[in-house]
């Protein structure tokens, strides 16, 4: 897929919710793609978080006060689109906080999926960059935890099943009813599946405000 068509499926899915997502993955047979439910948007008004997985993990280790390079030169190869879905066993910790957030965008980066802490978390806001983690948090990263590996795959908690993997391509999705994952090989079958039942919900919601009962919607367009 060429850039130009990776952004317009981009701005696509951003037209979708993660419940349709939700749907069409369950009639394809991906049946434990939800992220858990701990995963939320920092702040709250953060919005919507659509793009392709570039994926970076990392691990508890300590070592001198100073810089983590290898932090750096996984987030130097995000490109225009990416989400930067970081992974590990970071607990209590924050995995990156404001500078960093700004370098990612710059880089044309969409956003962060975090399975672990952020911080500066007001001052992300600022940048219109949406971020869902699990947690904030005031504690550094530097001296405790460091990337050992990026665009490997990864595995975050997951909704319906303890651990959820996430490949490099594949598309996350998040939205006010959380995160899903979208394996790289149906991506645009899931999209068109999910734009079909946005187009059935919009028809239903208007009948429904025209004074068409709910039995009546249910009658007409069947299980939603």
């Amino acid at each position: 897929m060429n850039i130009e068509d990776k952004a317009d499926v981009r701005r696509r899915y951003l037209e979708v919710d993660t419940s349709n997502v939700g749907d069409a993955l369950d009639e394809l047979g991906y049946l434990d793609q939800g992220l858990a439910p701990e995963f939320s948007p920092y702040p709250a008004t953060a919005g919507r978080l659509a793009g392709w997985a570039y994926t970076i993990r990392g691990q508890m280790s300590p070592y001198e006060l100073g810089g983590d390079a290898e932090k750096m030169r996984a987030c130097q190869q995000l490109q225009p689109g990416d989400i930067s879905v970081w992974s590990g066993d970071g607990e209590g910790i924050c995995y990156f906080g404001e500078l960093i957030a700004i370098g990612m965008k710059e880089r044309g980066c969409a956003g962060a999926l975090v399975d672990g802490g952020i911080r500066d978390v007001s001052w992300i806001g600022k940048q219109d960059f949406p971020v869902y983690a699990r947690y904030r948090t005031p504690v550094q990263s530097i001296a405790r935890w460091k990337v050992n590996a990026a665009q490997v795959p990864v595995f975050l908690r997951g909704a319906t099943t303890k651990l959820v993997r996430v490949n490099p391509g594949d598309f996350v999705l998040a939205d006010e009813d959380g995160a899903i994952v979208i394996p790289a090989k149906v991506v645009e079958r899931v999209l068109v599946e999910a734009e079909r039942l946005t187009e059935k919900e919009k028809a239903i919601r208007s009948d429904l405000e025209t004074g068409l009962s709910l039995q009546a919607a249910l009658d007409k367009y069947g299980h939603v």
